[in-house]
């Protein structure tokens, strides 16, 4: 049996610019980490290779720092092969990259640069199709179906891209989801798309270890792969490794509902706050009051996560004359705000000018009260 770790998109040494300095170091970091949680996966189920099926880095052009220190992490358990395969990010185009990767290595790092057999174990062979540049424009995979190995012997692809049916209108650099059968391929190793997904009992992405979108609102994840041999449907068991959560809670709104039990229902633990990037998307009706609340819980809750936003634009406002009561009872502030009342309830638009004036007056006076 040959036990083996698939994983890709380590994207490591990205910045994450759009977020706070603090936080930027923070996921950043999380990606170097991954790195020890990858290798303690393969220790805890005996597994003697992790394959990476490209991006190890976010650009062909790493700090390197991020480089010396990938090795280093990765040379830290030296019972354990890295194989590791560039992607489209870090694709053979970086030429001065893979020279250097070369040069620091470790010895139980293994690099995937041609399209050539590698055997990583008795009788278990590598067939890696790296990416020659960022857009390469063919389907790299192609190489497999006529690749010799021993006919007795484990054959592993591990290739990076975007996998579908062909068809007229298809891209020509797809991955052909039939690879695995043409090219005799036990398992066939799937880089690029970040979130984990079966294909067919031989091809799976594995997603990326540590989640940096809100794309795939699921945690990193690894594949932890067995087969027994030649020919053996491989198992496979996804293992949660991420540290940060990355999670849209889309939360539809009806006036008059309980806005606590609401926002509670879509809220993670508070232990994991801290490290969870949460973004609220709202949508629906909802009367001034009730907004002024909601808009207050959540400006409460922000300070508990790594990062919060909240997304309004979908959520409407509900009119009640008998809210304009809290801006004022009569005199010229009761006047504008139901001259602003009226025009918000003919406005085609819900949060358009008159809306928005409306419910900053309403704001305002809420403040004094």
């Amino acid at each position: 049996m040959f036990c083996f770790i698939h994983t890709s998109d380590l994207h490591l040494g990205k910045r994450f610019g759009q977020f706070p300095v603090e936080l930027r170091g923070r996921l950043t970091d999380a990606r170097h980490q991954s790195i020890d949680s990858l290798a303690k996966l393969a220790q805890s189920h005996s597994a003697s290779a992790i394959l990476v099926a490209g991006d190890i880095f976010d650009t062909g052009t790493p700090l390197p720092s991020t480089i010396r220190q990938a090795l280093r992490a990765m040379g830290a358990d030296q019972s354990v092969k890295w194989v590791l395969l560039p992607g489209n990010h870090d694709s053979l185009a970086s030429d001065e990259l893979w020279k250097q990767v070369a040069k620091d290595k470790p010895d139980n790092v293994i690099l995937a640069l041609e399209n050539t057999p590698i055997e990583v174990a008795p009788s278990v062979f590598i067939l890696p199709a790296p990416c020659i540049n960022r857009r390469p424009g063919r389907d790299l995979t192609e190489w497999m179906d006529n690749s010799e190995t021993p006919s007795d012997g484990i054959r592993i692809g591990l290739a990076h891209g975007a996998i579908q049916s062909f068809g007229e209108e298809g891209a020509s650099d797809i991955i052909d989801p039939n690879r695995a059968k043409s090219a005799n391929l036990d398992y066939l190793a799937l880089g690029d798309w970040h979130g984990q997904i079966q294909v067919t009992p031989h091809i799976w992405y594995s997603g990326a270890p540590e989640p940096d979108r809100f794309k795939h609102s699921i945690p990193g994840q690894a594949l932890v792969v067995s087969i027994d041999g030649k020919g053996a449907q491989p198992s496979v068991t996804a293992v949660k490794i991420g540290k940060f959560n990355w999670q849209i809670s889309d939360i539809s709104i009806l006036p008059g509902e309980d806005l606590d039990q609401t926002l509670a229902a879509e809220l993670p633990d508070v232990s994991m706050r801290r490290d969870s990037l949460q973004q609220f998307n709202l949508e629906g009706r909802i009367r001034l009051p009730e907004r002024l609340k909601l808009e207050g819980a959540l400006k409460d809750l922000e300070p508990d996560f790594a990062w919060m936003e909240t997304r309004s634009e979908a959520l409407n406002n509900v009119y009640d004359v008998v809210d304009l009561d809290l801006i004022d009872h009569a005199g010229a502030l009761r006047q504008a705000a139901e001259t602003l009342f009226e025009k918000a309830q003919q406005d085609e638009d819900p949060n358009g000018t008159s809306a928005t004036a409306l419910s900053l007056l309403y704001s305002f006076a809420a403040e004094d009260v």
